[in-house]
């Protein structure tokens, strides 16, 4: 127990470092990304630092959802790769600890952030949404600083442009200034024009005060039009002049109540009130649009009737059964019942008789009867009725929409509270099991493969979350999709690393591709140093014989190259080609228990001959398929000529297992 205890510790002390390492590493960079999004809307308002402070504090706690899962995966990733390239991992699994035993205590440490992680998204998170996004728009609405440039009209001032030919930076003095007051409206402008000017705050910071030095003041006085020729206006000289431009420079917060009422602002608990409370709406509503389609009546339709006889039948029996608990009152609830039973009768009766009584007239005759000027005004209603029928169903079905999205969006935020735990749980499982299969630390490879499989993992978690959104897909399944996606990878990863498989093997890979576009497969026949079963010269010189002339055989009897007839009716014979690959690996494993270096060499050049599917597309039993690809000429002219450049290939392996083997025969 001392000694798992001893290795529990060091885990931990080799994990903890790191992951406070990268997840500020990380949670630096989102909160950058942050700040180049939002850039436009804090630069040149005046905001003190604290205001600014306070913002990225809550931004950061905001970005840690994003940056929790990708530190996890590259602190696991360094920390195993650390271990694996130092052989420590070796050392622990040569001592017959398995790497889930290594794993223990980080497993249970990252199901204690999974778990905090959890009543962060809750209870944390909502309330540093609301206070960021209230100090982002409160930001957005404050006013600019006024920094009046030189030599251009400064239009930042609302219902004011301000133009200065120079200013004296150390006095603050503004000469040739131009004022263009247009608050109340362009053609009813004022015109300022002075020498000098100074420009300064009031004390409430709410009015900019302007100190004017001989200049002159132009006015309309009276409302410009289109058809007036000549307008009055003032025009007042002045040596010294003092006006008030209206100019809110305070940072002023907005109310965080509003941002409450929204689903960033709220926990589990309020998020399913509000999807109930809004379905039960759209039912409503929907309920409402429905009565009101089924009752709208039509030209040349009569409204529909919604008196049904059964339903109110079925009333009555249920009022009929109910007035058997009061025993004193059963007659006269009887006696109602019945009236009420009589009145539906009596109703049916009236309204079947009121259809055999009065007939629709034919619609078409009577439209026929009209004068056309009366038909076109009959178009012309229907066509405008239609047009605002239209419209009102579009307006209708727009606001269902805009109450199916916000249900969307608080179901979204509702499932988002459970996939950061789940995500810190996969992601650790997949790179502490990578870790431990490269075996590279430090921030090289750990950071670029972290990096590749984060991008997976935001743009497939990216992509559902817009689809779901949008409701193309469902809510869970758009929200849940990067986690059905990475979490098979997680499970493989562990399965191989527990079991030392070679993932990341790059001979492993090549062979494979090799082995199944048929490219060339060399032999390996090492010298060996322990030969338990000498071999016998004669058995070998028979089996090389053997090879030699089932290889001459083939050749005689396959010549190159087939024709395109030849090659679907059954293409090379695949049988043949298997056992000769068989045959060949057997002689060789035979011989390569021989001391002899030549005879060694020369079996070693021995080709591998693989049964490729190209050299027989179709399968015998599939003569159907075989004779559509033949006749669909475009299909069938392409596999012949890869058939072709197959062909060639296998030719040279059996010509070269024609000299090999008598090589191997006159060294043996």
């Amino acid at each position: 127990m001392r000694i798992f205890k001893r290795l529990y510790l060091f885990i931990l002390k080799s994990f903890l470092p790191v992951f406070a390492m990268t997840f500020f590493i990380v949670l630096f960079i989102v909160l950058m990304q942050f700040l180049w999004r939002f850039i436009d809307d804090l630069v040149g308002k005046g905001l003190g630092m604290d205001v600014l402070g306070e913002l990225f504090f809550y931004a950061a706690v905001t970005m840690v959802p994003m940056a929790l899962p990708l530190a996890i995966l590259l602190a696991s990733l360094m920390t195993f790769g650390n271990l694996g390239e130092r052989s420590e991992l070796t050392a622990i699994k040569a001592s017959g600890i398995s790497l889930l035993k290594v794993m223990k205590p980080l497993i249970i440490l990252v199901m204690l952030i999974a778990i905090g992680a959890f009543f962060f998204q809750n209870d944390i998170l909502p309330k540093a949404q609301v206070k960021m996004y209230t100090l982002l728009f409160s930001m957005r609405q404050k006013s600019p600083e006024v920094e009046i440039p030189e030599d251009v009209f400064y239009d930042q001032i609302p219902g004011y442009s301000l133009f200065v030919k120079s200013k004296n930076r150390e006095t603050g003095v503004l000469y040739n200034t131009m004022i263009y007051d247009v608050s109340k409206g362009g053609d009813n402008s004022t015109i300022l024009l002075a020498d000098s000017a100074r420009l300064a705050f009031t004390k409430d910071m709410r009015y900019l005060y302007l100190h004017l030095f001989t200049g002159e003041e132009f006015e309309n006085l009276r409302e410009q039009r289109s058809l007036d020729r000549n307008v009055p206006f003032r025009r007042e000289t002045f040596f010294d002049k003092e006006i008030l431009i209206p100019f809110d420079a305070n940072f002023n917060r907005l109310d965080e109540g509003g941002m409450r009422k929204q689903y960033v602002g709220k926990n589990i608990a309020e998020l399913r009130s509000t999807i109930d409370s809004l379905n039960v709406r759209i039912d409503s509503i929907g309920s409402d649009y429905a009565f009101d389609l089924k009752a709208s009546a039509f030209r040349g339709l009569d409204a529909p009737n919604f008196y049904d006889r059964n339903e109110a039948q079925e009333e009555a029996r249920r009022r009929r059964e109910l007035s058997v608990v009061n025993f004193q009152d059963n007659f006269q609830v009887e006696e109602d019942v019945n009236r009420e039973t009589d009145a539906v009768s009596d109703a049916d009766g009236k309204m079947a008789y009121e259809k055999e009584r009065i007939k629709p007239l034919s619609f078409d005759s009577l439209f026929n009867a009209l004068k056309p000027a009366e038909q076109s005004e009959i178009y012309a209603d229907a066509k405008n009725i239609n047009k605002s029928r239209t419209m009102e169903m579009e307006y209708r079905a727009l606001s269902i929409s805009e109450e199916k999205r916000s249900i969307r969006r608080h179901g979204i935020e509702l499932i988002k509270k459970f996939t950061l735990s789940v995500a810190c749980i996969i992601f650790f499982f997949i790179g502490a099991p990578l870790g431990a299969i490269i075996r590279k630390g430090g921030l090289g490879t750990p950071l670029v493969i972290s990096v590749l499989l984060f991008l997976v993992y935001y743009i497939i978690d990216n992509t559902g979350y817009k689809m779901a959104r949008d409701g193309h897909i469902a809510v869970w399944f758009g929200i849940w999709l990067s986690t059905f996606i990475l979490l098979p990878l997680g499970v493989f990863v562990t399965y191989k690393a527990m079991n030392d498989s070679a993932v990341f093997n790059k001979d492993l890979y090549l062979n494979l591709v090799r082995k199944l576009l048929g490219l060339g497969e060399s032999r390996h026949v090492p010298l060996k140093e322990v030969i338990i079963n000498n071999i016998s010269a004669e058995k070998g010189a028979g089996m090389l014989a053997r090879s030699y002339a089932h290889a001459s055989y083939w050749l005689t009897h396959n010549p190159f190259p087939i024709s395109y007839k030849e090659y679907w009716s059954g293409g090379y014979d695949a049988e043949a080609i298997s056992r000769m690959g068989e045959e060949l690996d057997s002689t060789v494993n035979y011989l390569s228990d021989s001391r002899n270096l030549k005879l060694l060499a020369a079996i070693e050049d021995i080709p591998v001959v693989n049964n490729l599917w190209i050299y027989h597309p179709v399968p015998e039993r599939l003569k159907w398929l075989r004779i559509s690809l033949a006749i669909f000429f475009p299909v069938g002219v392409l596999l012949y000529l890869a058939g072709l450049l197959y062909g060639r290939v296998l030719h040279r392996q059996f010509m070269k297992v024609q000299s090999q083997t008598l090589t191997a025969l006159c060294r043996i």
